[in-house]
Formats: C-alpha cells, structure tokens, sequence
C-alpha cells in the first residue's frame, strides 16, 4: 500500500492501484470560482475525515494484515493437523485447549466450557466435545461477537493421508474450510487488534463449538445467550468462492414418521394382521403436497423401512423427511399440518406417531444486519475490491441462526476466508489471496462499530 499527500493540499492520496480508495489531489486554483471550488472541497474533506478512517491508519491495518498472514497460517496448519470429526471429543478436547491458549495469549478471559443443555436430536452422540469461550474486555461500549466451529465431518485416521498442504494459491486439508479458517481467523483478527492497542469496544466475545456438523446439540443454546445482548455478532463460516456475506440461511428440519401394526403370515392369514407399510404408504401419499416453494418451504420424504420377511405383515414401519423453511414460524406451522394429517388413517387400528425436530432455524435478514454489511461493502471498496451481500437463503443452515434467535442486534454471516470443497475429500481449500483483505475487513469493523462509525 502507497500513501502520498497532496501537494499544497495536506490531505492523502492513497493509490487505488495498491488496492485502496483515492482520495482526489488539490491543485492551485487561479481564479475566484476555482478557489471557492477548493474551499468547498475542503469542507468536503473535513466531514469526510470525521466520517472515514485516517488514511495513514488504514495503511497501518492493511500493512498489519500482510504481515499477520503467514502467522495466520501457521495456526491454521496446526488446528487442521489435529482430528475433529463431531463425535472425536478426544480431538476436540485438544483443539479446544490450543484455541484457549491462543485466546490466554492474547489477554482475554477464557474458559473451556462443557456442555450441560443438550438438545438431543435423532443422531446426537453420547457425548458432546467442549466449547472455547473468550472474554476481551474493552474502554468503550459496543458488544461484538465472534463465532466459528472446530468440528468436521471427517473421520479419525484420514488425516494421515490428506494433511496439510499449500499448492499454488490455495491451502489444502481435512476442515480447512470449514471451518478451521474461521477460528485461524478469529484468533488473528483479535491478535491484530492487540497489536494495534484497540480497546475501544465494550467486549469481545469469542466462541467455537465443537457440534456445528451435527446441528449443535450440545452448544445452541449456549450461542443464544451469549448473542442475546450482542450489538453484532459475526459468523465465520467461509466466504464461498466469491466473498460474500450472509443475512439469510435455510432453516434446516427432520420429520420422523412411525406406523405400528401387526405381523401376521402373509400367505395363511394375512386379514390376521394389520399392515404397517400399507398405512405408512397412506400417510405419505396424504403430505406429500405440504411444500410451499413459494415461500421457501420444503419437505420432502427420503427414506422408508418396512417389514423384515417377504412372508409376514409388516409389523413397523417408517420414514423420514428433510425440511427447510426461510422463517422460524414455518417450521411450527409444518408440524402442525403434519399432526393434523396423521389423525386421518388408512387402516383405524395402526398407530402413528410423528416427531419433527428444528435442527438449524433459518437465519431471517434485519435492518440491523443490512446496515453493517453495508458498511462492509464500503471496507471492501477501499481494497479495490467488491463484496456482495447475499439476503435470500440459498444454502443449508448454520450458527448464526442460534444467535439471531433473540438479538436484536445484526447477525453476518460468511465473514470467512473464501475456499471450495467442504465435506470433501482431498479437494477442500481455502483461497491465500483472500487472507489479507479479510483480516483487513474484520479488523475495520470491529474498530468501526466500537468507535460509532457504522449508523
């Protein structure tokens, strides 16, 4: 980055080919219109400054982020070569006491939090990893939280083969995506603004949990509560391949169906039994129209078992449906129309039972959340760079739904490093070139919203 000053003008100029905003340069003027044309100007520039970053401090920021890169790597080699699949708390428990280190490090209150409120859905394991929470305790009044995942999808053993690894503009490894970045991330954006002396927030909270992958069971509620009084929290998911920001995610819902009947042999005395599959079949066929595209409601039946002989009545039978909605009360209205349905029986003696789970609300868009990630664009604009802001859910669910659940504060999400191939093998990345202009962009804002830039 290049900072210059304006000749006989005194205010910065700094070059957009270095990928920062230009400021225009005063000249001269001969004549009467000229000089109050540059009075105005001026007077322009001096609401401008009390508006916009010192210059010199942007070109302090983005040079600070160029040099925090390579340690940015460096903790994300080390947290990728440590396995975390959701349901290895041996690996977990590790991870979590290298990111609680890292946190001490830099002078925030940190604790390793064990999960006690645990939602148990239908593929909870038996045991839940632990949670890092980080306190940072500032001069100012503005409440901002950082949020990011340790677990993968990946199972123990398959790190041997697939570590870490740069090749060419790209990182490689087991999670590196999703989400190790955003922890590395987090852990150096805070380190950045240690380095800068920037106390001027109220607090800083961080926290990773270790459940994401599998819909959070352990730390849901855990995330509402610390977001509840939050003015900003900031989801780290990645980026995706073009460096957008989030306001909106799918929510993400399981329905459960059970038809209990009666076995009897098929072929001596089939009226003896009362066949689960046939009810099952019913009550399928009956919500199969429960969608409503239209406004982003879906369900749709996946999977079905019945029977356990050719020539027996099946005795049980079930099935299970994927949903996704764009509003938390579309959920409570699918489970509704769903008990209402199974009350209409094809055989009067089966018995059905329904179970529905919210396994990731959607994440509604706010004026809160508009407001900053349009001040986000505006960081962006300053590299040279774009940076859209995506308000429709086009995606699965994440966190940052647990933290809008009762703020009224903004929830971003995707403040991540862009990257590709997530819950893949061998093919998961994060871009190296996208490193700096995210820590540049996280560090803004934080510094930003603590001092009342962003209205």
């Amino acid at each position: 980055m290049r900072v210059t000053r304006a000749a006989n003008a005194g205010i910065p100029d700094v070059s957009q080919t270095d990928g920062t905003l230009r400021m225009p340069r005063l000249h001269p003027a001969p004549s009467l219109a000229g000089s109050l044309i540059a009075s105005l100007w001026l007077a322009c520039a001096t609401t401008i400054a009390h508006a916009e970053p010192n210059a010199n401090v942007m070109a302090d920021i983005h040079a600070l982020a160029q040099k925090e890169q390579q340690p940015l790597l460096d903790t994300l080699r080390d947290l990728v070569s440590i396995e975390t699949g959701s349901g290895d708390v041996e690996g977990l428990n590790v991870i979590a006491g290298r990111v609680a280190d890292q946190l001490k490090q830099l002078g925030g209150e940190v604790e390793i939090l064990q999960p006690t409120d645990i939602y148990r859905l239908d593929d909870t394991p038996a045991k839940i990893g632990p949670a890092v929470h980080a306190t940072f305790k500032g001069t100012g009044t503005a409440k901002i939280m950082l949020i990011a995942h340790m677990d993968t999808v990946y199972l123990r053993g398959m790190l041997k083969d697939q570590p870490f690894r740069i090749d060419g503009d790209k990182a490689y490894g087991l999670g590196i995506a999703d989400d190790k970045q955003g922890v590395a991330l987090i852990l150096h954006t805070v380190a950045m603004l240690q380095k800068l002396n920037f106390k001027d927030y109220g607090t800083l909270t961080v926290l990773s949990n270790s459940d994401e992958e599998i819909s959070s069971p352990g730390w849901r509620s855990t995330i509402t509560k610390f977001a509840s009084d939050q003015d900003v929290v900031f989801s780290f998911e990645g980026g995706g391949t073009d460096g957008s920001v989030r306001l909106a995610t799918s929510g993400i819902g399981s329905a459960y169906l059970t038809v209990t009947g009666k076995s009897s042999h098929a072929g001596a005395r089939p009226e003896g039994g009362i066949n689960a599959l046939y009810e099952l079949a019913h009550q399928l066929l009956q919500m199969k129209d429960l969608s409503k595209p239209e406004q982003g409601l879906k369900l749709n039946w996946t999977v079905a078992k019945a029977g356990t002989n050719r020539n027996v009545i099946p005795a049980e039978a079930t099935a299970q449906a994927d949903a996704r909605a764009l509003k938390v009360a579309d959920f409570d209205d699918l489970e509704k129309a769903l008990q209402e349905k199974i009350k209409n029986r094809l055989l009067p003696d089966s018995k059905v039972e329904l179970k529905f789970e919210v396994r990731r609300p959607p994440l509604e868009a706010n004026d809160a959340s508009r407001r900053v990630a349009t001040y986000g664009k505006t960081i962006y604009q300053e590299l040279g760079m774009s940076m859209n802001v995506a308000e429709k859910a086009t995606g699965g669910g994440t966190d940052a739904a647990f933290a809008a659940l009762k703020t009224k504060g903004a929830v971003v999400e995707g403040m991540g490093l862009s990257g590709f191939g997530a819950h893949s093998n061998d093919a998961e990345y994060v871009k190296l070139d996208t490193i700096v202009p995210r820590l540049y962009l996280t560090t803004r804002m934080i510094m930003d919203l603590s001092t009342g830039k962003v209205k």
